[in-house]
């Protein structure tokens, strides 16, 4: 378990940097590019905070949040237990993202984003590829508890 997790993880965090290194040699720092009119663009952008700038400027307290994620992610959920393929992969994701974020910000002192998306109007914050594994993964996460909880008292 421990194999696959580690080797997805890997693979995502490889994805994620090689993303944000050609976003960053191709696209301008600050400038944008138009792929679907008014729904999503590339913007090259730093963020030297946490999800809509939260903590901006707070890198080294950010860092250390993403240590301490992954090692409360390690002793709480990973330790001695046996996850199904799904919950490898999902924790392949949450890993991979925070480690993604995590390489930014210790390196370069922010991270970078650059996925714009507009919904009615509204400009969602800009995000990456390492943001998306982990929300999607949280999300992921809860649906099956949710679901297992149901599970669980329908047989009550």
């Amino acid at each position: 378990m421990y194999k696959k997790l580690t080797i997805f993880s890997i693979i995502f965090v490889i994805v994620d940097q090689l993303i944000k290194l050609i976003i960053s040699n191709f696209v301008s720092y600050q400038s944008s590019i138009n792929i679907v009119p008014n729904f999503f663009y590339i913007t090259n952008v730093h963020n030297d905070g946490a999800a809509w700038s939260i903590l901006s400027g707070n890198v080294i307290l950010l860092a250390l949040l993403g240590v301490i994620a992954l090692v409360l992610i390690y002793y709480f959920f990973l330790k001695d237990k046996t996850l199904s393929k799904l919950e490898t992969f999902l924790y392949s994701l949450l890993i991979g993202g925070i480690i993604g974020n995590l390489i930014d910000r210790i390196f370069l002192g922010y991270v970078v984003d650059y996925i714009g998306v507009v919904l009615i109007n509204y400009y969602f914050p800009i995000f990456n590829f390492a943001d998306i594994g982990i929300v999607i993964s949280i999300l992921m996460m809860i649906i099956l508890g949710i679901k297992e909880e149901y599970a669980c008292k329908k047989l009550k």
